[in-house]
């Protein structure tokens, strides 16, 4: 059951909870049919046939809406977040979660889009200052100074890029290698040699007038010199993710080898290579990028408790912006979009033939967990409210009505505002239901876990019983 709430939370970041509320309701109803015998399969067979019409309901329900309208997906956003912690900043991080998927979003034609905040998209907390100097960088940040700070320039203004995947400086041995030098001078030709190899590396790169390299190896104290001479700030041992990074931002390749590179793979998209001091540490922005492909969030915070939290609520934040931008439809939240599905699959269940008839409907009462566990959260009466929301919805008279979490009160959520992404409702139920098909299937359990000895029983020596002076007055007495 686990499993599922990390499979949800990595599809589509949300709805966590009510997978695992719909999955236990779901085998809550099946029990009272495996009590009167009836096979596993029948109910699972009912179960996936009321998925189907759940989700036939769910594209009736859901409404299409315009991604490009901001004001819209900011409304969509807060409602989302709108329990969590950061929802008294207001519209902050609904803002920064908007700005951040648009940046990173990349068109696959067809009106597709893909969105990767894994990879493209990185949280960097920075404890000091307030929360709401929080931003969405139009670049890629990186925890690291430049390499010789005195030297090198901390500033460069559209800076040329150059993103390597090599170490630049001299080739060790793989093991221990032993050089027997006959005469003092072959010393200074392989020290020369040594130089002579850096010196061309440096060359390679330098001819393509760089203003900023930047390695995932090392880069030796020579190959700084040069580099510093030729007025190029580097920065070596990145991460390889930050790397890939920096490419997607300022439109770099990065390249495996100095003699290859080439005019095309240097990047020229980022308006400004700065690195400031925040804190006690420096930080490399690597900002104003013409359109970048990657970004980072950059959040400022009390403490370092407030910023976890912060991170947390942006990243639900962000997939439901993606899945918005994946899908871009709406389904009615506050519970409305389950008692829908709920009557509609009560008035279906008539006409479901044989035995699965049964199962197909306590499937039906099973989507009302989720509205009766939100009235419940909401301290209202449940039997009178749920009573109210099941004769509204009996009647087909506004698929729309459910429940306002922060009053209990039945409301309309459309006047509400309070929605759910479509993808989020789909994989919920899918999840949910799937899950527990699983589950039925499973005839026995063989547990393979030997079983705790009782203490004492085992056949290591025991402990000597050491006697205090209040166990003298009980049936051992003690020896003399």
């Amino acid at each position: 059951m686990i499993e599922l709430s990390r499979t949800q939370d990595e599809e589509v970041g949300d709805g966590t909870t009510s997978v695992i509320v719909l999955a236990g309701e779901m085998l809550h109803v099946a029990e009272a049919f495996i009590d009167k015998n009836y096979h596993p399969t029948v109910i699972c067979r009912a179960y996936n046939k009321a998925l189907e019409d759940a989700i036939a309901v769910l594209d009736k329900l859901a409404m299409p809406i315009d991604v490009k309208d901001r004001s819209m997906m900011l409304g969509l956003v807060k409602s989302c977040i709108g329990t969590k912690f950061t929802s008294q900043f207001g519209d902050l991080i609904a803002d920064l979660a908007i700005d951040a998927t648009t940046t990173v979003g990349v068109d696959l034609g067809q009106g597709l889009r893909e969105v990767d905040i894994k990879k493209y998209i990185k949280l960097e907390k920075v404890p000091g200052g307030q929360l709401e100097d929080s931003k969405v960088l139009k670049g890629v940040m990186i925890s690291k100074d430049v390499v010789v700070p005195g030297k090198m320039r901390r500033k460069i203004v559209n800076p040329r890029i150059i993103l390597l995947d090599c170490p630049l400086e001299y080739k060790k041995g793989e093991n221990q290698t032993n050089a027997e030098l006959v005469r003092e001078e072959d010393w200074a030709i392989l020290l020369k040699m040594e130089e002579e190899y850096i010196e061309n590396l440096c060359a390679q790169i330098l001819k393509f007038k760089p203003d900023l390299v930047i390695t995932e190896k090392g880069l030796s104290d020579l190959a700084c010199h040069y580099f510093g001479k030729a007025g190029v700030s580097a920065i070596r041992r990145l991460r390889k993710t930050d790397n890939n990074r920096v490419a997607k931002a300022c439109g770099a390749v990065i390249v495996n080898r100095p003699d290859e590179l080439q005019e095309s793979d240097v990047g020229t998209g980022a308006g400004l290579f700065e690195v400031k001091k925040i804190g006690d540490e420096f930080f490399a922005f690597i900002v104003d990028c013409k359109d970048p492909k990657a970004c980072t969030v950059l959040l400022r915070g009390a403490s370092k408790d407030l910023l976890n939290e912060v991170e947390r609520n942006l990243q639900d934040a962000m997939s439901v912006a993606r899945n918005i931008i994946k899908n871009p439809k709406l389904v009615p939240g506050g519970g409305a979009t389950e008692l829908t599905v709920s009557a509609s699959l009560r008035q279906k269940s008539s006409s479901v033939e044989g035995i699965e008839k049964w199962p197909y409907e306590a499937a039906a009462v099973a989507f009302e967990a989720i509205p009766r566990t939100l009235a419940q959260n909401c301290g209202v009466n449940v039997i009178r409210t749920m009573t109210a929301l099941q004769g509204k919805h009996a009647n087909e008279e506004n698929a729309w009505i459910g429940i306002d979490g922060n009053t209990g009160a039945v409301a309309d959520m459309k006047e509400q505002k309070i929605w759910d992404a479509y993808n989020v409702k789909a994989q919920t139920f899918k999840t949910a239901i799937e899950a527990a098909c699983m589950l039925l299937r499973i005839d026995d359990i063989v547990s393979g876990i030997k079983k705790k000895q009782a203490p004492g029983a085992g056949q290591g020596p025991s402990k000597p019983k050491v006697e205090t002076e209040a166990d003298a007055d009980g049936e051992q007495i003690l020896p003399d």
